[in-house]
């Protein structure tokens, strides 16, 4: 188990997201047609503010709404519909959640349109990659940033899937992102990372990066973690996504205990139950180390 740090991120016109203390939740809502989980589920935007609600009521500590599809595969969506897609959504969720609202995207338009209405983190899944120029968006909004490790686009997820070191090699791209981050203006103390599982990776290299998420402690930010119903997680009697819950589960108690701070997933009131129980098992360990302490000295 590694020691969590904790950290209080800037989010524009609220108090600080406070890492750390425990681990926050957070709640995906896919506005999109083709998720591969949940695809068309709350395509609809009434049914996506509704779901969103839900969540929040259920445990959800961060909204994190997208409109794209980043499925292996998926062809990139044009920015008029990906803004048709969410602009409806953050409309309807603003005033009626408490929980900070994330728009899960790479493009500078709709980061801008998201920022304009309300939302105070941006989750880019490229690190940059895609539209570097979304750094200085971010930074003018004095908003949160969210770092994926990520190679190549979805459309050839798997084309740059090689690896020596899983871990070691997350963390060198992920600290050359944050570097490209800082050098556009973005505060240091406003940016997360993420190992991206399942993001440039085949399976067995999703399971080495979650079995290395406590090497990114040497990158000194703040943690999120994804593994919710991805194909790595798939048993051999895999029957779909929505049926990886119990694996989802695992992934997500072994990312808590090598140190992730947020995780996001599908089912917020299950996952939140079981994110509650790793806390205590970490407050356990430090109670431990404490008394041990106090007896050595």
């Amino acid at each position: 188990m590694t020691r969590r740090r904790r950290y209080a991120v800037p989010l524009p016109g609220a108090g600080p997201l406070q890492l750390g203390v425990r681990t926050l939740v957070m709640g995906i809502v896919n506005v999109t047609p083709d998720s591969f989980s949940d695809g068309g589920l709350c395509f609809d935007p009434g049914r996506a503010v509704a779901h969103a609600l839900q969540m929040e009521a259920a445990g959800a500590d961060v909204l994190d709404v997208g409109g794209e599809s980043t499925r292996p595969g998926a062809a990139a969506l044009p920015d008029d519909e990906e803004l048709a897609r969410v602009v409806p959504v953050l409309r309807g969720l603003m005033g009626q959640v408490r929980a900070p609202v994330s728009i899960d995207t790479y493009k500078v338009r709709v980061a801008q349109a998201a920022l304009d209405l309300g939302a105070t983190i941006v989750n880019d899944v490229s690190g940059l990659l895609y539209e570097p120029e979304l750094a200085e968006v971010v930074a003018s909004r004095g908003a949160a940033l969210v770092l994926m490790h990520n190679r190549g686009r979805s459309r050839e997820m798997y084309r740059d899937a090689e690896y020596a070191d899983v871990g070691r090699e997350v963390v060198a791209e992920l600290a050359d992102r944050i570097a490209v981050a800082v050098d556009s203006g973005v505060g240091r103390s406003r940016i997360i990372v993420d190992p991206g599982l399942g993001f440039a990776k085949r399976a067995e290299h999703s399971y080495e990066a979650l079995a290395s998420i406590g090497e990114l402690v040497s990158l000194d930010r703040p943690i999120l973690v994804g593994p919710s119903r991805k194909s790595f997680l798939a048993a051999d009697d895999d029957a779909g996504p929505t049926e990886r819950e119990w694996e989802t589960a695992a992934a997500v108690t072994a990312a808590v205990l090598e140190g992730a701070h947020i995780v996001r997933v599908h089912q917020v009131a299950e996952l939140a139950r079981v994110v509650r129980v790793v806390d205590r098992i970490l407050a356990g360990r430090s109670e431990t180390d404490a008394a041990r302490k106090r007896a050595a000295s």
